[in-house]
């Protein structure tokens, strides 16, 4: 069965599009989410679908049209990945578009050449670039698209479609299934099926709704986006975006009430369960927000009748266990958080939130030998965090361990600075913990996204071998047991691509990380090497900093994190690290 696609850290830093809460680090995201997510009844993908593989949108340009219309960039973009998704196609979101270009030091609306897209899809696994034009004379639009092939490359023949600025959607549509059909001889499906599919919009509020999305302050957003759901009520797209912006602003009343508007079978419904969880959370409604986790967990492991009907992951995500954890941990079942917990920090071995949570838990139970313990491992995963420290060093006093204790703080004030610690000191009694206790609020739906399209894609049809065989699904596949926690089925995958394509940048990585997991630090630093000798990646000279870091060397880790912000100087991962870095005093191992 194809699996998805794991990007290692998502979205931190939102991008205008404020579709999608997402782990950013490794981020990006996607904006095809089955109905079979949730229910039962999963919506059959069109016999002889294009050609199986991975979708990558870019703006269009504004080719001679007035400036007023330059919204119209990123409409035709969203209005290609909402007629992609509703036909069965799976298709990265303008979000996670925007992180890859951060990544590659680029503006979002920066306008690139073909090469920079390639490679921009290559760092993303996709298998089709879809970008355009658009010109208008004030009545008239026209629209020329075309899409790019990355594995075998090949620039495939335009497409353009000329009518009124008022039948702009429908104008859209017909290019997308023109895009389908011409350029894949296999693909059955008429116009007229294809537009069944399609939800009619009014023009006027799509205009709203694309401009409170591209609105950089809250306030315009809002009232365009408000403006967009009056003008469509029955339109969920507007009402989530909405309540996404009031769960960024912490204002979880007001963002439940317009998350509440999500149907089940809309793509973004899990996203919206999960902020919908959080909330509860942070309202202190912990019966309310286990009821959410626990829904979102059971639809994902397939433990519900319907789910296993549907075609579930199979697959946990570490931020709902993480989640659903504090709600147990609020309720006081405090041996089903500790199991949740085990799970989430053995499924992400870079975030120390999960081995923290665990330690309160432990704190909670006056077992401070296994507090420290945890603490250890948080401290080891972010050693820049001193929260993590601080609480190591107060685990280790009250076990009775006064030198380990002393040594601690030391190390602490050598790599923090001397009043680190002091300035992080944290209450550790018993009803302290409960607030102490670390919500994750960014879910990374990267391989939530690709993962259900895929099971939809096994359950309902049978894609041919060529597209099932080529290096970016073995990579997909690779990525996918990794997120699993799966790492021998993982480095199959990427050892596959290497034996056909020994230079493959994706699957060096892959291995680099596999090795990271495995305690097998000079490995993954080998391994990392071999893929920036392929394709130089900020992302992945980040990962090679942070490994050098846990070395203990800190002169390789900041070179290789100046190299980073040198490739993409607004990677926001990139600058945390290196003003980390910086402000250490370098404790000696550099070569």
């Amino acid at each position: 069965m194809p699996l998805s696609l794991r990007l290692l850290q998502c979205i931190r830093t939102m991008s205008p599009y404020r579709f999608i809460t997402a782990r950013c680090a490794p981020v990006f995201v996607l904006a095809i989410l089955c109905a079979a997510s949730l229910s039962a009844q999963a919506p059959a993908r069109p016999n002889g679908a294009a050609q199986s593989g991975v979708y990558l949108v870019f703006p269009f340009e504004n080719a001679g049209a007035s400036p007023r219309l330059d919204w119209l960039g990123e409409g035709l973009e969203e209005l290609t990945i909402q007629s992609l998704s509703a036909s069965g196609q799976q298709v990265y979101s303008h979000a996670g578009r925007t992180t890859e270009l951060e990544r590659n030091g680029l503006p979002f609306s920066a306008k690139l050449s073909r090469a920079s897209m390639l490679r921009v899809a290559q760092d993303l696994d996709a298998d089709f670039v879809i970008f355009g034009s658009f010109t208008s004379d004030g009545k008239s639009l026209t629209i020329e698209s075309r899409v790019l092939r990355t594995d075998p490359l090949m620039l495939l023949p335009s497409v353009r479609e000329t009518g009124s600025l008022d039948s702009l959607i429908e104008m859209q549509s017909k290019l997308v299934w023109r895009l389908l059909s011409e350029n894949d001889k296999a693909y059955r499906p008429t116009l007229a099926e294809f537009s069944k599919g399609q939800r009619p919009l009014r023009l006027d509020a799509f205009e709203h709704y694309i401009r409170g999305l591209l609105a950089n302050e809250d306030e315009p957003r809002l009232r365009e986006l408000r403006e967009a759901s009056r003008l469509e009520p029955a339109w969920p797209d507007p009402y989530f975006a909405l309540g996404q912006t009031y769960f960024t602003r912490n204002d979880c009343t007001t963002a439940l009430s317009f998350l509440s508007h999500i149907p089940p079978a809309h793509d973004r419904y899990l996203e919206a369960l999960f902020s919908t969880g959080v909330c509860r959370l942070q309202l202190n409604q912990p019966d309310r927000a286990e009821d959410v986790f626990m829904s979102l967990q059971n639809s994902l492991t397939g433990n519900s009748k319907g789910q296993q009907q549907a075609g579930a992951l199979g697959a946990d995500l570490p931020e709902i266990l993480n989640n659903l954890a504090v709600a147990h941990a609020r309720r006081g079942k405090t041996a089903e958080a500790q199991v949740e917990l085990r799970r989430a920090t053995d499924l992400d071995p870079d975030e120390d939130d999960y081995p923290f949570n665990h330690g309160l838990l432990a704190l909670q139970s006056a077992d401070f030998t296994a507090a420290a313990a945890a603490f250890r491992d948080a401290s080891e995963r972010k050693p820049e965090n001193p929260e993590d420290r601080a609480l190591l060093v107060q685990s280790l006093e009250k076990a009775g361990k006064k030198s380990e204790a002393d040594q601690e703080r030391e190390s602490a004030a050598e790599a923090l600075g001397p009043n680190a610690l002091q300035s992080a000191h944290v209450d550790v009694k018993p009803d302290a913990t409960f607030r102490l206790a670390r919500i994750r609020t960014e879910l990374d739906t990267t391989a939530l996204r690709l993962e259900i399209a895929a099971s939809e894609s096994a359950s309902n049809s049978a894609p041919s071998g060529a597209a099932i065989e080529s290096a970016a699904s073995h990579i997909r596949r690779g990525r996918q047991e990794l997120t699993a926690g799966h790492l021998d089925s993982s480095e199959n995958e990427f050892r596959g691509v290497l034996r056909t394509e020994p230079s493959n940048a994706a699957a060096h990585r892959g291995l680099g990380e596999i090795a990271h997991r495995r305690g097998k630090l000079d490995d993954a630093v080998k391994e990392l090497q071999a893929s920036l000798d392929a394709r130089d990646s900020a992302l992945v000279r980040t990962m090679l900093a942070r490994i050098y870091l846990e070395q203990k060397k800190p002169d390789l880790a900041r070179a290789e994190a100046q190299r980073a912000l040198k490739l993409a100087p607004n990677y926001t991962e990139a600058k945390q690290l290196l003003e980390h870095l910086q402000s250490s005093k370098p404790s000696g191992g550099a070569q």
